[in-house]
């Protein structure tokens, strides 16, 4: 008991010295309560276009499935709100795709862990994750008690809100766990009732073909007329529920400089939106995740947006 202890606190201390905001741990096991949520949700095609969803289900809700005698979960926030702001009335790009692409930010870091986990506390196994693979991030999360899941279907942290990045780290060893806590959403609905493409169809389920982030990343193909006129100038992502929720009033700013904008996208023109071409995206966009979308499926974005 006392090692568990021990190395759970080595663990904590060194997800501190990394930057990430909020550490919590929790037991390698079958999310039961998530199986039939996911399932049902596959079912009703709430997942539209993006099939890679339906693939490897087993693996999504058991992690010793992937990495070999997994017996923890370590969850990790890492801050990604920027000082910086856009002009809302041109085409936004979701804050989180401001700076450096954080795949590549967090992976680093958590190649790092791992290698100090090793150092300090011997034979570790594992994994790292960061949006990769079939790894439910939002219900580890919640379950190691870093927040809860909000009506948005986004994980709400209590002291600093939404605007987290989630990782994880899968690994064979026995830790000290932490339990989840309770949802905070009340009878608030200002995030269903703000959604424009209204992709929120009941409390806690978004329908992911609706969403602004699906329709402007996920979809490679072209944008459903009915949504033209109700993107909110999304040409890369979308924010609204995150902006609209109370809890981000406690949100502060990152201090990770990997983050922040230098190529000068944010005080972008509307000629230089429309007048984009692929050598300018291949230049601002280096390094970004908005390469995600490349060229061909921003530009039809941003002229997605001109339909009223």
């Amino acid at each position: 008991m006392q090692l568990k202890k021990t190395y759970s606190t080595i663990i904590k201390q060194e997800a501190k010295r990394l930057g990430f905001d909020f550490c919590g741990i929790s037991k390698a096991e079958f999310l039961e309560e998530e199986a039939p949520r996911v399932e049902k949700w596959l079912k009703e095609q709430k997942h539209g276009k993006m099939e890679y969803m339906e693939n490897h289900f087993d693996k999504r809700l058991n992690p010793t499935l992937l990495v070999d005698g997994a017996k923890s979960v370590v969850s990790l926030l890492y801050n990604y709100y920027p000082k910086q702001t856009q002009n809302t009335d041109l085409p936004k790009i979701s804050k989180y795709a401001y700076g450096e692409d954080y795949h590549d930010v967090i992976k680093k870091k958590l190649k790092e862990f791992l290698f100090t986990l090793k150092e300090k506390i011997g034979d570790v196994n594992g994994r790292a994750f960061v949006d990769s693979a079939p790894v439910l991030d939002k219900a580890w999360a919640k379950k190691s008690g870093l927040g809860w899941i909000g009506k948005n279907a986004n994980l709400i942290n209590k002291k600093q809100g939404s605007f987290f990045f989630i990782a994880e780290l899968i690994i064979d060893v026995d830790l000290e766990y932490d339990g989840p806590i309770k949802d905070y959403c009340g009878t608030c609905t200002k995030c269903i009732d703000a959604c424009p493409t209204s992709a929120i169809v009941e409390p806690y389920v978004v329908d992911g073909s609706k969403c602004i982030s699906y329709l402007t990343i996920e979809l490679k193909e072209a944008i459903p007329l009915e949504f033209a006129s109700k993107m909110d100038n999304w040409a890369f992502g979308c924010d609204v529920c995150q902006d609209v929720c109370p809890w981000n009033s406690f949100s502060e700013f990152h201090n990770e400089p990997k983050f922040t904008n230098n190529t000068g996208m944010l005080q972008f023109s509307t000629a230089d939106w429309e007048n984009m071409n692929e050598e300018l995206f291949s230049v601002v966009f280096k390094g970004s995740a908005v390469k995600r979308t490349k060229y061909k499926g921003l530009k039809r974005n941003i002229e997605f947006l001109k339909i009223k």
